[in-house]
C-alpha cells in the first residue's frame, strides 16, 4: 500500500512524470481489472452514472498528464461515493 501512496503523491505533485506502468496499478486497485487493455488504451469501469469509465493512454512509457489528473478526479469522486 505504501508504493500506491507514492505514486498517489507523484500523482499530485507531477502530472507529467507519472509512469504508465504505476497509474495502471492505481486503476486497477481502484476500479478494478480494464474491460481493455491489450492496445496502448486501458479503459476501466466507475460504478457512477453519467460517463462511467476510466480512459488511460500510454504515451511513450509515460501517462497522459491531462489522465492523470481525469484518474485524480475519479479517485476522489470514488471515495466521496463510497461514504
Amino acid at each position: 500500500m505504501s508504493d500506491l501512496n507514492k505514486v498517489l503523491s507523484q500523482m499530485k505533485t507531477n502530472a507529467k512524470g507519472v509512469r504508465f506502468s504505476d497509474i495502471q496499478k492505481v486503476c486497477k486497485h481502484y476500479f478494478g481489472k480494464p474491460r481493455q487493455g491489450s492496445s496502448s488504451h486501458c479503459i476501466y469501469k466507475t460504478p457512477w452514472i453519467g460517463n462511467p469509465r476510466i480512459n488511460i493512454q500510454n504515451n511513450k512509457g509515460k501517462a497522459k498528464p491531462y489522465q492523470v489528473k481525469q484518474v485524480l478526479i475519479a479517485i476522489n469522486k470514488l471515495e466521496a461515493y463510497n461514504e
